[in-house]
């Protein structure tokens, strides 16, 4: 779909490339415009050939050029790169590209066309703008993290960095709005991410909610309270999770269990005061979680798993679909797009692997 869009990528890390991995695999050619010393993700987490993690997991299908952007040379590689591309997208601090001499107002002279996207964790102007954070600063100063806390109330730290995903698909949908603007107006576009604010833009409803009632965990139907929508351990210490909000996904739930009686009980708390959920605690842990399964699969009742990351690879429904793949460079990669059939694959890139054949196009 993306085939013949030229994306110059100046990311590190995470949210950026996971954006343009995104957009590789829709059929954008991503040169990945890297420092000398290279992507620092190329350093982190090391595998047991020495190479990053977080790089390998996030640089399939990209090209990488190295060029020093603190030299004359090197920017001016840079704008010729610039001028024979689609996109631009950068996640250095607010004002780093407008000292480097490739900030927004002086790219859209050389090519006034240009779609230019700033990722950043607080945006480009405003109080906290200037000041470096994390995923997880994003997560607690958003409102996101108070939405995760244990039974006593402490926010939970979660082991999947949201902010950073969430910033590449908010990334990726302003650069794909900017391409379409473009091919109607013919007109280029800026586009600023803050991570954070992107992270706020989850909360709609809890806000809208906190408002009205003064309930600061959304929707109470949706945040763990009812026993029709909620986690339950198993015999063997796994977790089941229930989602039947609709009458007849719960009463096949609770009519196959021969507990017909549960029905009028939907949505009734999970507190242990409450017998019907004193109940159904007592069910799931008479089960193991294999025997739960299925049971999932045989009734049509909303209900799943809860897996654990190694498990994913040999489940059924990632299996038939080759989500989690055995790449031919001897790792193991997670399609973007599980709809979409990936033919040749080219695998992370070294180190200005493409430095050549990127700067020989330009000169044509």
């Amino acid at each position: 779909m993306l085939t013949g869009i030229r994306i110059i990528d100046f990311t590190n890390y995470l949210p950026g490339p996971f954006a343009t991995l995104r957009l590789a695999e829709l059929g954008a050619e991503i040169i990945k415009v890297e420092p000398p010393e290279g992507d620092p993700a190329r350093n982190t987490v090391l595998s047991q050939q020495g190479m990053g993690l977080v790089f390998l997991a996030n640089n399939r299908q990209k090209k990488s050029i190295t060029l020093n952007l603190k030299e004359k040379t090197g920017v001016e590689t840079a704008l010729k790169l610039i001028a024979n591309a689609d996109v631009v997208v950068e996640s250095f601090r607010p004002g780093v590209m407008e000292k480097l001499g490739l900030g927004y107002e002086t790219v859209k002279k050389v090519k006034p066309e240009m779609v230019y996207c700033s990722i950043s964790g607080y945006g480009q102007k405003g109080l906290l703008s200037k000041l470096g954070n994390h995923d997880l600063n994003y997560m607690a100063l958003s409102g996101v993290l108070a939405q995760f806390k244990d039974q006593q109330g402490r926010p939970v730290h979660p082991s999947i960095t949201i902010a950073d995903y969430l910033g590449g698909f908010a990334a990726n949908e302003r650069i794909l709005a900017g391409l379409v603007s473009k091919m109607l107006t013919g007109k280029g576009s800026y586009h600023s991410i803050s991570i954070t604010d992107q992270l706020v833009s989850l909360l709609g409803n809890h806000v809208m909610v906190e408002k009205e009632t003064g309930e600061a965990t959304g929707i109470n139907v949706l945040n763990g309270s009812v026993i029709s929508y909620a986690l339950y351990e198993t015999l063997d210490g796994r977790y089941m999770s229930i989602g039947a909000l609709e009458l007849k996904f719960w009463a096949n739930f609770c009519v196959t269990n021969g507990r017909e009686d549960w029905v009028r009980a939907q949505f009734t708390q999970t507190n242990q005061s409450n017998l019907v959920y004193q109940e159904i605690t007592a069910l799931f842990k008479s089960k193991t979680f294999y025997e739960w399964i299925e049971f999932a699969q045989r009734v049509d009742c909303c209900l799943a798993p809860v897996l654990e990351i190694g498990e994913l690879s040999e489940n059924p429904y990632f299996k038939e679909k080759e989500l989690i793949f055995a790449s031919a460079w001897g790792d193991y990669q997670v399609k973007m797009h599980s709809d979409i059939e990936q033919r040749a694959i080219a695998p992370p890139p070294k180190k200005g692997e493409h430095q050549e054949e990127v700067i020989n196009s330009i000169l044509i």
